[in-house]
C-alpha cells in the first residue's frame, strides 16, 4: 500500500522500474499507517496481559484468552480504552517501518554488490543476512519509544498526560538506561525471527512473479 502511494504522488517517474531508497523508507512508513489502526487493540491487550502476568506469576492469568482482557478493558474504560496508545503506536511503527523496509534494501543491495550477486538472483542467504540485519537495526531505533509505549498503554487511567509525561517520569526515577530495557532479547530474537520473514517474503515473491510468467 505504501508503495501505491509513492507511486501515485510522483507522477514523473517511471511506474516500471523499482523505487529508490527514498522512496522505500518513504513507502515503508506510510505503510504503518493502516497496520497501527489493526496492530494497536492487540498490542494494548498484550501488553496488559504481561503485565498481569508478571504480577501474579501467571497464575491466574495461563487460562485467560486476548478476548476474556478485551471485555475486561472494555468494561472499564469502553472502546477509547481499547484503544489506548494508538498514537504511541503509530509513533513507533512509522519510522520504525521506514528503517526496516529501508534497512533491508540497502543490507540487500550491498551484499549483492560484495558478491557480485545481480539482485534479482537473490541467494536465501543474502535474504536471511538482510533481513536479520534490518530486524536489529529495526529495533534498536525504535526500543525506546517501544518502551515509553508499553508504560503508557498499561499505566492507569489518568496516571499519564501523554508519552511526553511518561518521558519525563521514566527518565526522572529511573535514568536513561530504562529506555533500552530488554536490549538483549529484542536483538536475540530480532535477527532470526526478521530473516525468516524476508526470506518468506522473496521466496513467495519469486514464486507469484514465475506463476504470472
Amino acid at each position: 500500500m505504501g508503495q501505491q502511494f509513492v507511486r501515485y504522488f510522483d507522477k514523473e517517474s517511471d511506474h516500471n522500474k523499482p523505487l529508490t531508497l527514498t522512496q522505500l523508507i518513504i513507502a515503508g512508513s506510510l505503510s504503518s499507517l493502516p497496520t497501527t489502526l489493526i496492530t494497536a487493540p492487540s498490542e494494548r491487550i498484550k501488553c496488559v496481559m504481561q503485565v498481569q502476568a508478571n504480577l501474579d506469576k501467571g497464575a491466574a492469568t495461563a487460562n485467560r484468552s486476548m478476548m476474556s482482557f478485551a471485555k475486561e478493558i472494555y468494561k472499564e474504560s469502553g472502546i477509547r480504552g481499547i484503544f489506548k496508545g494508538t498514537g504511541a503506536t503509530l509513533l513507533r511503527d512509522a519510522p520504525g517501518c521506514a528503517v526496516y523496509f529501508g534497512s533491508y534494501e540497502f543490507f540487500k543491495k550491498e551484499l549483492c554488490r560484495l558478491q557480485s550477486v545481480d539482485p534479482s538472483e537473490l541467494s536465501p542467504g543474502i535474504s536471511l543476512t538482510a533481513g536479520g540485519l534490518a530486524g536489529m537495526f529495526m529495533w534498536s531505533v525504535v526500543l525506546p519509544i517501544d518502551v515509553l509505549k508499553s508504560r503508557f498503554q498499561t499505566s492507569p487511567e489518568g496516571m499519564y498526560k501523554g508519552m511526553g509525561d511518561v518521558y519525563r517520569h521514566l527518565i526522572r526515577e529511573e535514568g536513561y538506561g530504562a529506555l533500552f530495557k530488554g536490549v538483549g532479547p529484542a536483538m536475540i530474537r530480532a535477527f532470526p525471527a526478521n530473516a525468516a520473514v524476508f526470506l518468506g517474503v522473496e521466496v513467495t515473491k519469486k514464486a507469484w512473479d514465475n506463476f504470472l510468467g
